[in-house]
């Protein structure tokens, strides 16, 4: 005959709804979304939706109404265009516009929106294949729009346009890259006088007081050439030293992890403008441009370099910064994950390198927005 031992049945823990006022509740802080822009269409008014070729000269249009074909290209100045978007909303249409972003910045976007029209900014995309002109290229956006306002949301891409105060700051981090570059170039323009006319070397920073009377035994005509430069290469220095004064003031009450400057801080915060404006992760390694490129039919999958289709100015700052996370922060936890591979020899050490740039972009969203602290994320502050 056969006994039988009954064992207590072990209950799995269950999560208790009643609060526990001995422990504090960890409650995890969620930013609201940032939706993009999207259209309003009120029915009950005609659309007129118009494809924006724009040229710092002119700007080529195609106008359709509601679902009619496309009028003939016209071609309008600036303001010959936002007085005749005028003229259409007084006659009682809802204007639609869209344009490639570039380098003419968001001028027209906004006197285009204080007319009444509902204006988009979309990332530069191919249009007509082998074929390209001005009148093509506007009626392709147009119809692209027709079918975006269709609800085709694959047509466009509409993109985040900054407030004016965050482009202004923007541009001083970009205006001091400038002035660097400037430093350089003038800097390297002695370089070449001294060593054609005296074939000689100047030293690094040769416009500094120290170096500058060691080159009185130069020839005088290439001593006044080089002094006109230093004059210039003098006067952008302070300019420089004064917006990074300015710059630093922006960051200098935080507290940053060690090996992230401020400068880079700053920059960073510049060119992304609002960390609350990326939903997820998705989104932040898609604007850095570090997200491997793909080319795969049926079976065959080919994963090849980054795309580099993001910003380029964040993801440079970015691969900078993870070099000096190697050294400065040792229990970084993205980089001990990648341990053996940053081992692995040159050439996968720099590939693993791209990957935690692309990390490091989620991290500081993450900390940035207030999802995580720097301990989560194993820094150590500077």
């Amino acid at each position: 005959m056969k006994t039988y031992i009954l064992k207590p049945i072990m209950t799995p823990p269950t999560l208790s709804l009643t609060p526990d006022y001995d422990k504090p509740a960890i409650v995890k802080f969620i930013p609201p979304r940032q939706p993009l822009p999207t259209a309003v269409i009120d029915p009950g008014k005609p659309m007129l939706k118009l494809g924006l070729d724009v040229h710092l000269e002119f700007i080529m249009a195609v106008a359709q109404k509601d679902h009619a074909n496309p009028h003939a290209p016209r071609k309008f100045t600036r303001d010959q265009l936002v007085a005749q978007v005028r003229k259409w909303v007084a006659e009682g249409f809802q204007i639609f516009c869209v344009q490639e972003s570039c380098g003419f910045g968001f001028v027209l976007h906004r006197e285009l929106l204080a007319a009444g029209a509902q204006s988009f900014l979309i990332t530069p995309i191919a249009l007509n294949g082998q074929r390209k002109t001005d009148k093509l290229d506007a009626r392709a956006l147009c119809l692209r729009l027709s079918r975006w306002l269709e609800g085709n949301r694959q047509e466009l891409s509409p993109i985040r346009i900054p407030s004016e105060q965050e482009q202004r700051k923007r541009e001083g981090t970009r205006r001091r890259k400038f002035l660097a570059g400037a430093i350089r170039s003038l800097a390297n323009r002695g370089h070449a006088q001294v060593s054609e006319y005296c074939h000689a070397q100047l030293p690094h920073r040769w416009w500094g007081p120290r170096n500058w009377t060691k080159l009185a035994t130069l020839d005088p005509w290439v001593l006044g050439v080089l002094a006109k430069l230093r004059e210039l290469i003098v006067e952008i220095e302070a300019q420089l030293a004064a917006l990074e004064t300015e710059l630093l003031a922006r960051v200098q009450d935080q507290v940053t992890p060690k090996g992230l400057g401020g400068l880079t801080l700053v920059t960073l915060d510049g060119e992304v403008c609002d960390w609350h404006r990326f939903n997820n992760r998705k989104q932040v390694g898609s604007y850095t441009g570090c997200r491997p490129g793909e080319h795969s039919s049926g079976n065959k999958r080919r994963v090849g370099g980054i795309d580099r289709l993001g910003n380029g100015r964040v993801r440079a700052l970015l691969v900078e910064a993870v070099w000096r996370f190697l050294q400065w922060q040792p229990h970084w936890k993205a980089a001990a994950k990648m341990k053996t591979k940053l081992g692995a020899g040159t050439a996968m050490k720099k590939k693993t390198v791209i990957a935690l740039a692309r990390q490091l972009a989620i991290d500081l969203w993450r900390w940035r927005t207030g999802r995580c602290t720097m301990a989560d994320l194993g820094w150590v502050p500077a």
